[in-house]
């Protein structure tokens, strides 16, 4: 008898060959790539709108509402939506493959508008909590009950733990969306691991965007119940080499079956689907089958608020 799916993730912008954040996104499409996801045995996902301009994002997200309201099997495995920006920082490194001329401080009434347009299915906002005056849209999603997340982001000590008391709760893949080099001692990544007894930390564990010995130091350090693994997938995910999309964005995937930007100079999302990860974590970190499960199925459904 088969396994049910049981692979959660919280951030996916695309899967086997199709890109969610592309303006011609079909019904057909996106029911495509539910059901590969299922296939492999992914029960449920939050689908990623990244940074563009104000209109292209509330389209993009108005658009998946549509179609998942209209499809069973979309329904079934598209749990909520992931807004990834476009409230983020634009200094470079930190913005990482995000389209600097669309990102803008965190404000309100913009908030508002990408949440009208997903009629109610934003479970998680990524942000930068230093680009939030007054942390006034963390306080606003959090009074609404959605998930916020640190991400792409340089806030001092200080301003993380302000973020934390005004209902930041997690940080969107630590170790990327900052510069390749960083100080030694005070950088983000010190500064989320040194307060992850209250953020749950995300992963990309597809040995590329964080290599397995780092990865393996930082769960040891926030430990099991305190992490979640994210593939980050883009339109990529599940094939080989090619040229693919992200938004507006162009992608090359080379033999290595690594995304990046034209000229191989950023990294741009992951091709890693869930089974990979998993193994992965095992072959590589030695994590047993019951943490693997924690980081891709449990601590996400915690996380969400859904009973494991």
């Amino acid at each position: 008898m088969a396994r049910p799916p049981e692979y959660i993730d919280l951030q996916v912008n695309g899967y086997m060959g199709v890109d969610l954040n592309a303006d011609d996104l079909s019904a057909e499409g996106l029911h495509a790539a539910c059901e590969h996801l299922r296939r492999d045995g992914v029960a449920g996902i939050l689908a990623t709108i990244v940074t563009a301009g104000l209109d292209d994002m509330a389209a993009r997200l108005a658009r998946i509402a549509a179609y998942r309201e209209a499809d069973a099997l979309v329904r079934e495995v598209i749990w909520g939506l992931h807004v990834e920006g476009p409230f983020i920082s634009p200094l470079p490194g930190y913005v990482g493959a995000h389209p600097p001329e669309h990102v803008r401080p965190a404000e309100a009434d913009a908030m508002r508008r990408l949440l009208d347009a997903a009629a109610g299915l934003t479970r998680l906002v990524t942000l930068a909590p230093e680009h939030d005056a007054g942390l006034a849209v963390t306080r606003l999603l959090a009074g609404r009950g959605i998930l916020v997340s640190a991400g792409h982001c340089d806030p001092s000590l200080d301003q993380l733990r302000a973020a934390l008391d005004a209902g930041l709760t997690m940080f969107t893949h630590l170790g990327n969306g900052c510069p390749m080099m960083l100080p030694r001692h005070d950088n983000i990544i010190q500064r989320a691991l040194c307060l992850s007894e209250r953020l749950t930390l995300m992963f990309i564990a597809d040995g590329v965007h964080v290599p397995y010995p780092a990865l393996g130091n930082y769960l040891r350090v926030a430990g099991m119940e305190r992490t979640v693994v994210v593939t980050d997938a883009i339109s990529a995910a599940g094939l080989g080499p090619g040229r693919f999309t992200i938004g507006a964005r162009a992608v090359e995937v080379g033999e290595d079956l690594v995304a990046r930007g034209p000229g191989n100079s950023y990294l741009v999302g992951s091709t890693a689907t869930m089974p990979r990860m998993a193994r992965a974590l095992a072959a590589e970190i030695g994590l047993s089958a019951r943490d693997v499960r924690r980081l891709t199925s449990a601590n996400p459904r915690r996380a969400l608020g859904i009973g494991v």
